[in-house]
């Protein structure tokens, strides 16, 4: 397991430097298509926030009417006009920011579902080329943490930061309208405001990013432990990892904390600088109510205003540090949504010939893996497989075995060379119609956090009941599936967790089996079996093989004696091909490798025997 976070984000090779996209909040930009089909709640939720914020507003002209005309001229019937106005007031402000805070929180979380959706649906496309280089853990905090970042900021700090917009354009111009003298002043002091602004958010939103980093990698760290909490409990290094976690947990905590002071700092500036302006403003606008060059309702007025103006840029100040964090959540989203899939359809992909065949043929192939360009996994490989043949590849690990499925089933390209299917290149054929003519039997079964209705149903979605049950029996997996608790729908754990590991691969048989494909890849199917479960499933695999091409992946040379043909490989090519016979006589890797499995067998049955 890795233990080091890495250096680089590959998800963001190729795409401009962070540095020179902090200077503002673009890449919220991108956030416009998932908002576009919501256009009409966005609509009424900016008109019930228009409401909310001219109520607001409006409270300011009736304090300087009821100060001048009502308390200065001693007018009561106006008073008791004004108690029924605000109440009035008072419910149109309730009611429009009722519909303001659902609407726009309505608009947040469908956003966010949809960008995870997106997300999801783009990374399920990458080739495995890109697996090899981004951690998982990176992308489960991308789909999760970063999504809520803009969760609550689109269902919330938008709003927030549209509704204090609003108020300061509305406040600015009431200022003007009460006092242009006063306001003019309000002006001078604005740029002395925004500067702290604009210079710490970007420190914010740096700060941001890289918080969002660490909380990555920490996410990284927990499933691949968690994934091999039997290991760590094995090797009893729970403590190292407890104590690696640790380390991860509070680098993440220095660097939010970093965020966080400062946007602290940003925040108390703005405030001391608007409420110290107000301050001085009022003092001079009480020097001119005392001259007679302005009233008490219009101070009073102003007053209101000034607060108002005051609160909304420390409010915008606020909502900018969650702004710039959203940014940064929206940048690394969409470093995912902007890698292209090395896998994909042709324009125009050439239609596989009907029906299947399952003709095979690699020709002078030469093929190195993303994470070892220096290293050919296969070079000069050539085979051809005729339909309904079983071959079987045999050779040290390292060869170029399962390399060999890689490419078949176009996880990858060759760098030079052609493997075609049917006569057809690969690379000119939809992927998806290329993988539907094959079924793999992996030596390391996978088995889905489901039922085993729906693992084995993984192999053709469209299946019936009878179908799943037949294929069961075929692998002989029925029989011990029926006894579970709750027989085929019982859950069968995390990873099939609950299941042994001759259990796990019969469950992973009967999905193949229940696929018929034309094509089938084994790689070394039996080796997690005892003796009595690998030959009911080598009986099933028999009858299965006689209607298809298959391939096998054999380190136990015992499993492929009635091969019709055992290809030899080492270091990525083809050196000896024959049975088992004339490749013994003929002597080399393969009798060699053949000795050392059959004498160390015949020792074994001797002292068992003994």
């Amino acid at each position: 397991m890795s233990r080091h976070s890495s250096k680089s984000d590959p998800v963001s090779e190729g795409a401009p430097s962070s540095a020179s996209r902090r200077r503002n909040l673009s890449p919220l930009r991108r956030l416009f298509p998932f908002l576009w089909p919501y256009r009409l709640q966005i609509l009424g939720a900016m008109l019930a926030l228009t409401v909310a914020a001219g109520t607001v507003l409006g409270l300011g002209q009736g304090m300087r009417v009821l100060v001048d005309q009502g308390f200065v001229a001693g007018d009561s019937a106006l008073l008791d006009r004004a108690l029924l106005v605000l109440l009035v007031v008072i419910v149109l402000m309730a009611a429009s920011t009722f519909g303001r805070f659902y609407l726009v929180s309505w608009i947040g979380e469908r956003v966010v579902a949809d960008i995870r959706r997106a997300v999801y649906n783009h990374v399920v496309k990458l080739s495995p080329g890109f697996f090899e280089t981004t951690k998982t853990g990176e992308i489960l905090t991308r789909l999760t943490t970063d999504t809520e970042v803009l969760q609550v900021v689109v269902g919330s700090s938008v709003s927030i930061a549209l509704r204090n917009t609003l108020m300061f354009v509305g406040g600015t111009a009431m200022l003007l309208v009460t006092s242009p003298k006063l306001a003019g002043l309000v002006f001078l002091g604005v740029p002395v405001v925004i500067l702290p602004i604009i210079i710490l958010g970007r420190r914010v939103r740096a700060l941001s990013r890289a918080s969002q980093d660490k909380i990555a990698d920490l996410g990284s760290f927990v499933e691949e432990t968690l994934g091999a909490i039997r290991t760590m409990q094995a090797y009893t290094h729970e403590t190292i990892d407890r104590s690696l976690f640790g380390g991860r947990v509070e680098d993440a905590f220095a660097t939010a904390r970093r965020r966080v002071t400062v946007r602290a700092i940003m925040t108390m500036i703005v405030i001391v600088l608007v409420f110290g302006s107000v301050g001085l403003i009022l003092w001079i606008g009480g020097h001119d109510v005392l001259a007679g060059r302005l009233t008490v309702g219009q101070l009073s007025a102003f007053v209101i205003y000034s607060v108002v103006v005051a609160g909304s840029v420390g409010a915008i100040s606020e909502v900018a540090g969650d702004l710039q964090r959203a940014a940064g959540a929206t940048e690394r989203l969409f470093d995912l949504l902007d890698t292209e899939p090395e896998i994909r359809a042709p324009a125009n992909p050439r239609a596989l010939p009907e029906p299947a065949q399952g003709a095979l043929s690699f020709r002078d192939v030469r093929f190195h893996y993303p994470s070892r360009p220096d290293w050919a996994a296969l070079k000069e490989f050539s085979l051809e497989i005729e339909p309904g043949e079983t071959v079987a590849l045999v050779g040290p690990s390292g060869s170029g075995k399962s390399t060999v499925f890689q490419l078949l089933l176009r996880f990858y390209d060759p760098q030079a060379g052609a493997v075609k299917l049917d006569g057809v290149d690969v690379r000119d054929a939809d992927p998806v119609e290329v993988r539907r003519r094959l079924g793999l039997v992996a030596q390391d079964p996978v088995v889905f956090s489901a039922n085993a209705w729906e693992n084995i149903r993984y192999g053709r979605p469209e299946a019936t009941d009878a179908e799943v049950l037949a294929a069961a029996e075929a692998a002989h997996a029925l029989e011990f599936l029926q006894a579970l608790p709750e027989g085929l729908d019982t859950f069968l754990g995390e990873k099939g967790v609950r299941l042994s590991g001759g259990q796990r691969q019969r469950l992973s048989i009967a999905r193949a089996i229940l696929r018929d494909p034309p094509v089938l890849l084994l790689d070394e199917a039996t080796s997690a079996l005892d003796a009595e479960s690998e030959r009911m499933v080598q009986d099933a695999l028999d009858k299965l093989m006689t209607r298809r091409t298959t391939i096998i992946i054999a380190h136990r040379l015992a499993t492929v004696l009635n091969a019709d043909r055992i290809v030899v490989m080492e270091q990525g090519r083809v050196v000896a091909t024959g049975r088992h016979a004339d490749l013994v006589r003929e002597g080399g890797l393969y009798a060699r490798l053949a000795a050392l499995q059959f004498d160390r067998a015949a020792d074994e049955a001797g002292l068992v025997g003994s």
